[in-house]
């Protein structure tokens, strides 16, 4: 029996049923690389291809705003080298893969904090991504030293020092959106989380108020195409109420 493509897959779609959002926890390339006797970076590297792969999918859906989460405040507490390995192997993937996000219209940005991060390092990788900042595309948020909980105090403290006290007391979930790092973005419909962890992880808390969650045991360097779409399709499903009665 011939192996199943993701072009089987691609006519169950329903477009107008597609999220405008989503989120990715790339979970498992640790495990995978331990999986074939390989060190963790062995892992991370073959998480890149996944990806490209998703990246790629999107753009033939045309799928709006992605955001990976790829490196978290709380990473840091890895060990050094995994850590120093981490950030080497994200500048090199950005060199390599930019031009090819660019000539696919791809805006890319990151969305984080530069707190803890060299100076010299946070101007480097910025630098790369502004290449695609004038690109009308697919938005594609990296999530890159970045944390929920210290998104939303970033937030506050940029409010208070802009607002006055009666603009505070006025103050509604729209515009404290308009200070998060995704900003102007809609929240994300879906976020997908591979390894079969059943967790956010500190991941768009404010932002998955009312996402739906897919998780897959899957483990990340063996998310594909064909598995994006089983998240799309089983989303599809979903009756999403917002918090009203099931109709």
């Amino acid at each position: 029996m011939a192996k199943q493509s993701y072009k089987d897959l691609l006519p169950q779609l329903i477009k107008e049923r597609l999220p405008k959002h989503i989120g990715i926890i790339m979970d498992g390339n640790g495990r995978w690389a331990k999986l074939h006797n390989r060190p963790h970076l062995f892992g991370h590297r073959a998480g890149a291809k996944s990806i490209r792969a998703v990246v790629e999918l999107g753009v033939e859906l045309g799928l709006q705003y992605l955001t990976f989460y790829t490196f978290s405040t709380e990473n840091w507490n890895r060990p050094a080298d995994e850590v120093k390995g981490l950030l080497k192997m994200l500048k090199e993937r950005l060199v390599v893969e930019i031009p090819e996000l660019h000539k696919q219209n791809i805006y890319v940005q990151f969305i984080g904090t530069s707190v803890g991060l060299d100076p010299d390092y946070w101007n480097e990788v910025q630098a790369i991504v502004a290449k695609t900042h004038t690109n009308t595309g697919m938005v594609l948020n990296i999530a890159f030293n970045y944390g929920g909980r210290l998104e939303v105090i970033e937030a506050i403290k940029k409010l208070v020092s802009e607002k006055t006290i009666d603009e505070i007391s006025k103050l509604n979930t729209e515009l404290f959106s308009e200070y998060l790092y995704t900003k102007g973005q809609p929240d994300p419909d879906l976020i997908i989380r591979s390894s079969g962890e059943m967790r956010l992880s500190n991941f768009l808390l404010w932002q998955s108020a009312y996402s739906e969650l897919y998780i897959t045991e899957t483990l990340w360097p063996d998310f594909d195409k064909i598995e994006m779409l089983k998240a799309l399709l089983d989303y599809q499903q979903r009756d999403r109420r917002f918090g009203g009665r099931k109709k």
